[in-house]
């Protein structure tokens, strides 16, 4: 008797029923599956691409009409994931060169960058982290220290966010968001999963993943080093005004450091309203007791050689990454290397001592092995290299320049208004590239339009900057925001329903502080710099 995959459900009988037996099917219900919202948002992409290509008559070259439409369709089938989202991220392979927009080499190439890199080697090192408990140590020490008696689920919030946004002042967004990720699920997995899980405790979920996200974003805002954005602002006010002061990594934090922390604190609040209501303490302490946390610390026991290792392996890693170039006067040990080396390079550098290193639990066995990296989510690794594809399609089609023209409206823009406006812009473009293309967009741009204006260009140049890093919406905004989607605790609604009104209080934070402290701190008020 052959029995249907589908039937593996144990209530389903085996022989089938009388009025079970298989008709043949009818046109009728043929046509039925086929009109289904899944396969009409298969078609909508597709579909939108062929009206912008039809209707829509950019000046320019045909490659950046293509870009847009090209644009539409990948993003129509992200939002509404008609096709699984790791797929609709390789779809640039076949549909750039399908429309002209580049080679297929040169998409390729995008797939495989510095920060992929990055994210292979702090994945590895992140699988031996989980693979030797030591997020479970981190967790449960995290834990105790915030979770407050009676538990305060808002103070543990504030803990864990707290904790992932000085990791992230350090070191790179995505990477922080790699380690502090593992942690806070570590937390989570104390509650129950499935249809067990009460509306306050998947809420709370949702909280400690989005906290995570936008706390890496917001804590590398307040270092230069802490993102890329921050260090092709100073590189470009360089090179664009050789004479004038450069930005130190001092004077950065004294403008980036409070504002960092104000929008951490809106992003407290709005997760709090949103995600803590006034009884979700009652249903967490079932889960989240301090006796038993205390006990399970003890039942991990002391550290392990292996952890040992491993967690040294890391904080080198840390060091590396924070010294590999510090300012201009103090050249990192990147100078050794004229610059070649970039942060992908000592992350899979360290990643390859742990298959060198041995663990002294067994003979000959070493600390990883190529079978514990077999969960590398090669998801985030293919929706990060869409991300990058997209960005160069948008330069090199021209789409970039058609875009630039549409700013010089800016030049009418009352001085109060400049820094909100340009931030709006720059953080409204950073949701569909990637934050450096954004800022390596926008600020050329910036310094143009300051020009003609006669102010000083870094009451542009900043909030163009700080704005690409306000990618808060979307999850192809900036990799840190696909790790937290992959956890599978939040949906698009999420972020968009926490992303808006913390995009609005940064907004207003940056509109604050920067005719202010930034006047101060960067000399903004004096003669403009030519």
């Amino acid at each position: 008797m052959d029995h249907h995959p589908a039937s593996d459900d144990p209530k389903t009988p085996l022989l089938p029923l009388h009025d079970q037996i298989q008709r043949s099917p009818s046109f009728h219900s043929s046509l039925k599956s086929l009109l289904t919202l899944k396969n009409f948002f298969v078609l909508l992409g597709p579909l939108l691409c062929t009206i912008i290509c039809l209707c829509v008559k950019l000046d320019g070259r045909v490659a950046s009409q293509n870009m847009l439409a090209v644009l539409v369709w990948v993003f129509a089938w992200w939002l509404t994931e008609a096709v699984p989202m790791p797929i609709t991220s390789m779809s640039p392979l076949f549909l750039f060169p399908l429309f002209g927009i580049s080679s297929a080499d040169d998409v390729a190439q995008s797939y495989m960058d510095d920060v992929i890199a990055l994210v292979l080697g702090t994945f590895i090192l992140a699988i031996a982290v989980e693979h030797y408990n030591i997020h479970r140590r981190l967790a449960l020490n995290i834990t105790m220290l915030f979770c407050g008696d009676p538990l305060s689920p808002p103070l543990l919030l504030l803990g864990i966010c707290a904790t992932t946004a000085f990791v992230s002042m350090w070191m790179h967004n995505v990477a922080a968001a790699m380690i502090m990720m593992p942690v806070a699920t570590g937390i989570l997995q104390r509650f129950p999963v499935g249809p067990d899980q009460s509306v306050a405790v998947s809420k709370f979920c949702r909280a400690v993943v989005l906290g995570v996200i936008y706390s890496a974003a917001i804590g590398g805002m307040s270092t230069l080093t802490g993102t890329g954005v921050n260090l092709i602002l100073v590189g470009m006010w360089k090179s664009y005004f050789p004479e004038a002061k450069p930005i130190s990594f001092s004077t950065w934090f004294f403008l980036g450091f409070p504002l960092a922390l104000l929008i951490f604190l809106a992003l407290w609040v709005i997760l709090c309203c949103l995600y803590c209501p006034r009884n979700s303490s009652q249903a967490l302490s079932a889960y989240l007791d301090k006796a038993d946390l205390k006990r399970e610390l003890e039942m991990l026991g002391p550290m392990a050689f292996a952890e040992k290792v491993v967690l040294s392996v890391f904080s080198m890693l840390i060091v590396l990454w924070m010294t590999r170039s510090i300012t201009d006067d103090i050249p990192g040990w990147g100078s050794l290397f004229n610059g070649r080396a970039g942060d992908g390079t000592v992350s899979v550098m360290m990643a390859t001592l742990l298959f060198i290193i041995p663990n002294k639990k067994q003979e000959g066995e070493k600390l990883m092995d190529w079978n514990k990296c077999k969960k590398l989510p090669w998801n985030i690794i293919l929706l990060l290299g869409a991300g990058f594809a997209i960005a160069d399609g948008v330069r090199t089609s021209g789409l970039a320049d058609i875009l630039s023209k549409a700013l010089d409206f800016m030049e009418a823009v009352p001085y109060i208004a400049i820094a909100p406006a340009v931030c709006l812009i720059s953080s409204t473009i950073t949701e569909f590239t990637s934050n450096n293309a954004t800022t390596t967009l926008v600020v050329p741009l910036l310094i143009q339009i300051a020009k003609s204006m006669h102010v000083h260009p870094l009451l542009l140049m900043i909030p163009g900057a700080i704005g690409a890093q306000f990618s808060f919406l979307l999850p192809t905004g900036t990799p840190s925001n696909i790790v937290g989607f992959t956890t599978g605790h939040i949906e698009i609604q999420d972020m968009i329903k926490t992303g808006l009104p913390l995009k609005i209080a940064g907004t207003v934070v940056l509109s604050l502080l920067m005719p202010t402290l930034g006047a101060y701190v960067f000399g903004t008020n004096e003669p403009a710099v030519q």
